[in-house]
């Protein structure tokens, strides 16, 4: 399997590892429940090195992007970023993606570590004037995410970090250059730092020393991130599902052609929350039911630690379900009631 840079770093601290997308990742430190606790009241520090980075830069960089994407990245200004898709041809999702812009006429996109080779290869090909380059071997990535995240990251970096969500600087921690965007995974903010390879251990080492910071691996950002109701590749997402069946009609604001869009059709599956109550929680596979109907199936499940319920996500094929409706779910031979519910579970501050 792959390794990041900071694998030894893992090690060291006592890291359980998986594989996740052909990456040998951390999945815990210790407790999955303290992680994910640290990063709703203090803050957590991730590995994220496996996401893929691919710079496209050029005069037609951005009317490039906007003949490829879901929405327009001519139109991001520069130092912001937009959360985006490429399709495929049957408007299906080869990958969800961060553009961020970096400059009038250079672009960064972070593409999911299983699917960077396949956004690459679609990516590399066109008759445009500009480069689009892999450089994925050579940044690593790493993630602060909590409310006390920007007290941290300001203590080390050279000049205040003074963007908002979804915006991206240049900057220093210590004397290591860093781009530093305020994006992340969890619900909370917090910021994704990009570095070069050679800087990733010691910007890691200098976050996870302060005494607010826990290293947390992936089993505390996938239920992080499902709690904030975001959607996963391969649970979610994937090359046979359309934005609208994810819910994610309004993020397709290209007001252009571009690849798929002659193929974007009326959903034939909706996703959906669900809670429940007691302690067992709907994993991805278990089938949902209305009387003896079968409707669906759960794709991402868990006993949420923030609310202490069961929460789900699930496709249906019961497009007209609406939050507050009841549905039963078949969890190893029992069924247990869930309520249809509004996305996300949980936001920052409620």
């Amino acid at each position: 399997m792959n390794k990041t840079i900071l694998h030894g770093v893992h090690s060291e601290l006592g890291a359980s590892f998986t594989d996740f997308g052909g990456w040998d990742m951390p999945v815990r430190y210790g407790s999955d429940l303290a992680e994910h606790n640290a990063v709703r009241t203090s803050a957590g520090l991730f590995d994220i090195s496996h996401m893929g980075e691919i710079f496209i830069s050029g005069p037609e960089a951005g009317s490039y992007l906007d003949s490829k994407l879901i929405n327009a990245s001519s139109a991001i200004k520069i130092g912001k970023a937009k959360y985006s898709m490429l399709l495929n041809e049957s408007a299906g999702i080869i990958d969800d993606l961060i553009v961020y812009r970096l400059a009038e006429e250079k672009f960064l996109i972070v593409a999911n570590a299983s699917n960077k080779d396949a956004v690459f290869e679609d990516l590399k090909n066109h008759d445009f004037d500009c480069r689009v380059e892999d450089q994925s071997d050579q940044w690593s990535m790493i993630a602060l995410q909590g409310p006390k995240s920007n007290e941290v990251i300001n203590r080390h970096t050279k000049t205040e970090v003074g963007i908002g969500y979804y915006s991206i600087e240049e900057n220093q921690i210590e004397s290591n250059e860093v781009l530093i965007a305020r994006t992340g995974y969890t619900g909370e903010d917090g910021f994704e730092i990009y570095c070069q390879n050679d800087a990733a251990i010691a910007i890691w080492k200098i976050l996870v020393d302060a005494p607010e910071v826990t290293p947390c691996g992936l089993a505390a950002r996938d239920s992080l991130r499902l709690e904030a109701g975001m959607p996963l590749y391969g649970n979610e997402l994937d090359a046979e599902t359309q934005p609208a069946e994810a819910g994610l009609a309004k993020v397709v604001s290209n007001p252009g052609d571009f690849q798929g869009s002659k193929n974007l059709s009326s959903p034939t599956k909706k996703l959906i929350g669900l809670m429940g109550d007691g302690k067992r929680a709907a994993r991805a596979g278990y089938k949902l039911f209305q009387g003896d109907q079968e409707i669906g199936e759960i794709t991402s499940g868990i006993l949420s630690p923030t609310l202490a319920k069961p929460i789900a996500m699930a496709y249906t094929t019961e497009l007209t379900l609406e939050p507050g409706e009841k549905i039963m779910v078949d969890i190893r031979g029992n069924m247990q009631e869930f309520l249809v519910t509004a996305l996300p579970f949980y936001k920052r501050g409620s």
